[in-house]
């Protein structure tokens, strides 16, 4: 059985609160909402705070409305979104199980920890392979001669935030920050997040309804409980029956969200034709390049970033007409 290490538990009930627990307790202090991210990676010791900050009971953090969604909402409430964020309701039901769904919310989601399958393994796994580059070792095991850490964003949420163009509300000992959800995220295993360890991720601002939809498909083994090894999040802004603007964001197959501009292009002053759509499938799926880290053989993951795509925008024209 893996078992927790000793830790100090603090129950902050306002936002000045936690942030002043976490300047003193430092770098061995760490903040956790649901978590079930953090203590599964704290029973492997790939995390190891000394003292747990709980942002459970925090107020900003439940807050909720058409345009802004605390981000202590667990991911259950989510489910229950109205139409206009259908994407997010629908990336954030694909998570887990109901009882995990009950316990890990939206910020939780979005600062998920990168996956690798030589990462989530448990301590004397890991040692036995001299351990990986993101945690107590030098080399990342995916590509041994790379200079960087190649483990991978598993979140469902963060790919429809950066597609709708959601912003982020953070919080720190220098005050408050807006930053849009592209710029929330680095292509890097290790440091995955510009958002800074003593910041906290309050509310994420969304896009009110003008003539925009999204949708959100995801690859798995099984049909619950898994992690993405590809999500596909496409946006489109509508102008009577042409597409004014269009995004198409990747997850599973980068340690960020990866928004592929020439594939949104492809169906810009489109009705979301057939040609429109498979011009679009292609794009996304040249610079897929998914890492042999994850469940499922790597090429087929690639092939099927064309498959996914195409039935992302194939229900938004559905949806449409």
């Amino acid at each position: 059985m893996l078992r927790l290490p000793a830790f100090r538990y603090l129950v902050p009930a306002t936002l000045a609160d936690a942030l002043k627990w976490k300047a003193e307790a430092g770098p061995t202090g760490m903040y956790v909402a649901g978590g079930t991210d953090l203590y599964p990676n704290m029973k492997r010791r790939q995390q190891v705070p000394t003292t747990v900050i709980s942002l459970g009971r925090i107020p900003e953090l439940l807050s909720l409305s058409k345009t802004s969604i605390g981000a202590g909402n667990t991911l259950s409430v989510l489910g229950s979104l109205p139409a206009s964020l259908s994407a997010v309701a629908a990336a954030a039901t694909s998570v887990s199980t109901p009882l995990l769904r009950n316990m890990g919310t939206l910020g939780g989601n979005l600062c998920l920890d990168t996956r690798c399958n030589y990462y989530d393994q448990t301590y004397e796994w890991r040692k036995a392979i001299h351990f990986c580059m993101k945690k107590d070792g030098d080399t990342c095991w995916v590509a041994p001669s790379s200079p960087r850490c190649w483990a991978v964003s598993s979140s469902d949420v963060a790919p429809v935030m950066v597609a709708i163009g959601a912003e982020f509300q953070l919080a720190g000992p220098k005050g408050e920050r807006v930053v849009p959800a592209a710029r929330f995220y680095h292509n890097d295993g290790i440091n995955y997040l510009t958002k800074q360890p003593d910041e906290i991720l309050v509310a994420v601002r969304v896009p009110a309804e003008a003539g925009w939809d999204a949708v959100y498909h995801k690859l798995r083994r099984r049909g619950a409980f898994d992690f993405p090894v590809l999500g596909v999040a496409a946006w489109v802004q509508w102008s009577g029956k042409s597409v004014v603007a269009a995004r198409i964001v990747l997850g599973g197959v980068a340690s960020y969200p990866q928004e592929i501009a020439e594939a949104g292009a492809a169906l810009v002053g489109s009705g979301l034709e057939p040609e429109a759509i498979d011009k679009a499938a292609e794009a996304a799926f040249r610079p897929s390049k998914p890492m042999d880290n994850t469940d499922f053989d790597l090429s087929w993951r690639k092939q099927m970033t064309r498959v996914y795509v195409k039935r992302a925008v194939e229900e938004l024209r559905s949806r449409h007409h």
